[in-house]
């Protein structure tokens, strides 16, 4: 299933990426930065409804903002992403239902046509407390626990900021959580009594975004990790896909799917997906 997957997502990827027109971009130099602020809201309410319903209402506030920048043969590109979304149904305790907080950053020097030397940097974590899917009253995480770090050298094939694919062959890997998690048993492959994992690796982080159709655009992002010092062949898989579909300038129908796999935090996928129209806001 996992392999499966993988060559599913990578084919999806290399598919629509070269089937674009292989025309050279002229990049200006310079700072170049944008992103959106989105909020999506979801409302139901019920009175006398003989067909039965609860009332409950649910927003998520998500940022995406992108700045890169170019100099001669220099490329530097960072993103952050963070979403939080709470939902609550009437009679029942206020639950979270989006959580995220992460930053890349990508430097590359240039080799030769679209490859560059470069050196990465990802950092990942959550900002509220979060519960075990089973039990609402286990405390599973909290902000920096567990975080995640991930570094190290590569080559990076660039064709434009929209479309790239950095190798790292050489990653070093950091997952660091408080040791109350870690107090009767491992947590996120931290060892019991522990308070962080080291782990040494390859990485693979590909991005594409493309325009669908006329104010429809989707963004692609797949992480890949497979670390040399403990199972090697299981391969952790973070692929994300935002889809976005513009109704005006501010209003916008938005789908985000994101699926993981990491046999330390849970052997089998864990998925994600949260739609909704809303506000949509770009800067």
């Amino acid at each position: 299933m996992k392999k499966i997957t993988l060559v599913v997502i990578v084919a999806l990827l290399s598919f629509t990426g070269f089937a674009q027109d292989d025309k050279k971009e002229e990049v200006k130099e310079g700072w170049t930065r944008g992103g959106n602020i989105s909020l999506l809201v979801n409302q139901s309410a019920f009175s006398n409804w003989t067909a039965g319903g609860v009332n409950n209402v649910s927003g998520t506030l998500g940022v995406n903002y992108d700045f890169n920048y170019k100099k001669g043969d220099l490329t530097w590109d960072n993103k952050i992403i963070a979403a939080y979304g709470i939902s609550k149904i009437k009679g029942q305790e206020q639950q979270k239902t989006d959580d995220r907080l992460e930053l890349n950053s990508l430097l590359g020097k240039k080799a030769k046509g679209y490859w560059y030397y470069s050196w990465f940097f990802n950092f990942r974590t959550q900002m509220d407390v979060g519960y075990a899917p089973d039990n609402a009253t286990i405390e599973i995480t909290h902000f920096f626990s567990p975080a995640f770090i991930q570094t190290g050298p590569g080559m990076l094939w660039k064709k434009s900021d929209d479309f790239k694919v950095n190798i790292a062959p050489a990653t070093a890997r950091l997952i660091v959580i408080h040791d109350h998690f870690t107090e009767f048993g491992e947590s996120f492959g931290v060892e019991q009594g522990k308070t962080s994992r080291f782990e040494f690796g390859a990485a693979l982080g590909a991005y594409y975004k493309v325009n669908l159709m006329a104010n429809v655009s989707m963004e692609n992002i797949l992480n890949l990790y497979s670390n040399y010092l403990e199972d090697p062949q299981n391969v952790d898989i973070d692929y994300t896909m935002n889809l976005v579909m513009k109704v005006n300038k501010y209003l916008s129908a938005n789908l985000s799917f994101q699926t993981i796999y990491d046999d330390n935090a849970f052997r089998g996928f864990q998925t994600r997906e949260v739609f909704g129209v809303g506000v949509n806001v770009g800067f």
